[in-house]
């Protein structure tokens, strides 16, 4: 992707691309409140046509609610929901879904619309394509995970299953991202500093591997097993660490473990991101730079403080919701102005 393309045409597809980030990011969140409220499973088919409508009368109420009691979530954790529950946990749900058609549906039809007033130029055509084809395989990652939580035995969705959804969707809203500032943001605009490029990149690595983390959290409900800060139920290296075999099952099943680990990474990437503000203060003479350097200080600031109150308010009725959603939502704003970083400070601008 490159800046070669008129400025008009260019403008016209970088809105419609910033529309889907949006879209994208809200469509995130709405995920983290499926997962947060236990919502997920309560619809158990896939219906890409017919399941745009909800249920509409109280038969049809019922016969959706009969098929979730035929879930092992419904068996073992909410036998005791009442038809209204029901229908609490499969608005979400439906939500989830529905926003995911019109996200669809707003990227097929501007794209159509941009074509016949040809605004899509041939270079734009691969990205595209790629789009397309991220958007497709998220859907069908979704789907995946939501049947990886409809077998004996699962009372929720896998939380490999639900990191791999997260982190495929974050992959389709950074590079939706990438792409529009392809379009709007010319090479002469771009900084030239390799030090400052590889402390970002280092940045991204490091959020990588939290962003998955924070979705082990997520789909683990680790908080709950460690609500407490600085400490962790009284340690600073708690017990139960290595207590599953194989040794590896740690890093991915066992709740304290992964809550240990996230924690550990968020103070590195708040060290890192000190350290990267610093550096950039210091660099002079690029006014987009200047604008804008201090926005992933202050969301890293802010998310280590979202961080520490989920924790501390997780086992404490809904605050759970409330918080890991404000948390997840903060995340994702500051992968995006690490992905703005990353496009606009280059090692060589050549």
């Amino acid at each position: 992707m490159h800046n070669s393309y008129s400025h008009q045409h260019s403008r016209a597809v970088a809105t419609w691309l910033l529309i889907g980030v949006g879209m994208i990011i809200i469509q995130i969140i709405l995920g983290g409140i499926t997962r947060l409220t236990e919502s997920g499973l309560s619809i158990t088919e896939w219906k890409p046509i017919t399941g745009t409508l909800p249920p509409l009368n109280l038969a049809a109420w019922q016969i959706e609610f009969e098929k979730y009691k035929h879930t092992d979530q419904f068996r073992y954790i909410h036998a005791d929901f009442s038809l209204r529950d029901f229908k609490f946990i499969f608005f979400w749900e439906w939500f989830h879904r529905l926003w995911a058609r019109l996200l669809g549906l707003v990227f097929i039809a501007g794209f159509i619309y941009l074509l016949v007033r040809k605004k899509i130029q041939q270079g734009m055509i691969i990205p595209m394509i790629i789009l397309f084809l991220l958007g497709v395989l998220q859907a069908a990652i979704g789907w995946i995970m939501v049947k990886s939580g409809l077998v004996p035995q699962q009372m929720f969705v896998g939380h490999i299953e639900l990191t791999t959804h997260f982190i495929a969707a974050l992959v389709l809203l950074c590079y939706t991202f990438w792409f529009a500032l392809s379009l709007l943001v010319p090479k002469e605009r771009w900084v030239e500093s390799a030090s400052l490029k590889n402390i970002i990149i280092a940045i991204i690595v490091i959020l990588t591997i939290q962003l998955v983390y924070g979705a082990f959290m997520a789909g683990l409900k680790a908080a709950t097993a460690a609500p407490t800060w600085p400490d962790i139920n009284g340690s600073i290296v708690p017990q139960w660490m290595n207590s599953l075999s194989p040794w590896w099952r740690n890093l991915v099943d066992n709740k304290i473990m992964v809550q240990f680990i996230h924690r550990g990474i968020a103070y590195i990437l708040l060290l890192l991101t000190i350290i990267w503000y610093l550096k950039a203060r210091s660099f002079k003479g690029n006014n987009l730079l200047d604008k804008t350097r201090w926005i992933p200080l202050a969301l890293v600031l802010a998310q280590v403080v979202l961080g520490i109150a989920t924790v501390l308010r997780s086992t404490l009725g809904n605050e759970l919701v409330y918080f890991g959603v404000a948390h997840q939502l903060v995340g994702i704003l500051f992968l995006i102005a690490i992905v703005w970083m990353i496009y606009l400070v280059r090692a060589k601008t050549s």
